[in-house]
């Protein structure tokens, strides 16, 4: 089993930035792929970034390239989502999922319980 708790959510307003953290935790944590994704209302939960957990690779969707940088601290188990000019359409609930590196949700088998994302105008 591995378990993921996400922090750093909360209402930050148009060109600010927020952090967001995910504590990983479980046995063979070293052989899974973190990712993040997001779901905003009535729209499909959407990928954001991913990160393998050895090897650093990383990958992000278009639409947050150049704005959001994953990263990870094996020594502390967690993975960083550090997000910057954060628009109002950056606005969901953000997850993070563990499992194998890919952008599509059916490869991440443990999810965290999200945390909301708010973005003023």
């Amino acid at each position: 089993q591995v378990q993921l708790v996400e922090s750093g959510g909360g209402l930050v307003q148009a060109g600010g930035s927020l952090r967001l953290s995910c504590a990983v935790s479980g046995r063979s944590i070293s052989s899974v792929a973190v990712g993040w994704f997001r779901q905003a209302p009535g729209k499909e939960r959407e990928f954001i970034a991913s990160v393998t957990w050895s090897g650093g690779s990383a990958n992000y969707a278009d639409s947050v390239e150049g704005r959001f940088t994953i990263s990870r601290d094996n020594a502390k188990n967690t993975v960083v989502l550090q997000m910057n000019s954060l628009k109002p359409e950056d606005t969901a609930v953000y997850y993070c999922a563990a499992g194998s590196y890919s952008k599509w949700s059916g490869s991440y088998r443990y999810w965290g319980q999200g945390t909301q994302v708010t973005v003023s105008s």
